[in-house]
């Protein structure tokens, strides 16, 4: 059973994964009418929403795209800060919706802040307390299922408020994008609601992974069965 639950938890995964990337590919081509990179759309939609604070710069990789709380900083990709294209501006504007959260103090954004520390913990506590157990065999059985569970239902609890933020960040980039008139009606439209939709997945398949090894952990605890699975 516990091949069963990785394998498909891996392949739901890696599928979102693909399909993020996919979708991606497909609408990084070409050239929006407004002929705006997507730093340039950053700029405009932080300078329209009152946001002053909030440094924009190009980071490394691809679709490493990410909103930096701490330090406010938005980094994208220089794929996506210098492109044109749908995707780049669509990516572009739904990190920007997480500088709309902060700086409007959106409540799941706080509470996914307040967490990240204890989520670290935690991950570090699935990664290696089954090694320790096994090496070791201090672990008993129970207290293995038992901070399992525990670690899991962490990491499960932050992936699901994690929801809620990243699907706003993407309703208020839509919105702020149709607004501005950045993006025209028709098939800029529906690139970027497409790259934002596939990306969505990706959270979607983490909050499942881990809510299915957090069930697998705490039902045999539940059940009396004191049978360790990790």
């Amino acid at each position: 059973m516990i091949w069963i639950l990785f394998l498909g938890t891996m392949a739901f995964s890696l599928w979102a994964m693909w399909r993020v990337k996919a979708v991606y590919q497909r609408y990084s081509r070409g050239v929006v009418r407004s002929g705006l990179t997507g730093g340039a759309v950053a700029a405009e939609i932080l300078r329209h929403t009152g946001i002053r604070d909030v440094d924009i710069i190009v980071g490394e990789g691809v679709l490493g795209d990410h909103y930096d709380p701490i330090h406010k900083r938005l980094v994208l990709s220089p794929d996506n800060y210098h492109g044109r294209s749908p995707a780049a501006l669509g990516i572009a504007a739904h990190e920007c919706g997480h500088a709309i959260q902060h700086a409007r103090a959106y409540a799941p954004l706080q509470l996914r802040m307040a967490a990240v520390g204890i989520t670290t913990y935690a991950n570090h506590v699935v990664t290696f307390l089954p090694l320790l157990g096994m090496v070791t065999g201090l672990v008993t059985p129970v207290a293995g299922a038992f901070f399992m569970s525990v670690a899991w239902g962490v990491i499960m609890l932050f992936n699901l408020v994690t929801l809620p933020v990243e699907f706003d960040a993407s309703r208020r980039a839509k919105a702020v994008l149709a607004d501005l008139n950045l993006i025209v009606p028709g098939e800029e439209a529906i690139g970027v609601k497409r790259v934002l939709d596939a990306a969505a997945w990706t959270y979607v398949a983490a909050f499942i992974t881990s809510l299915a090894y957090f069930l697998w952990h705490l039902l045999p605890l539940l059940s009396g069965g004191g049978r360790s699975r990790d």
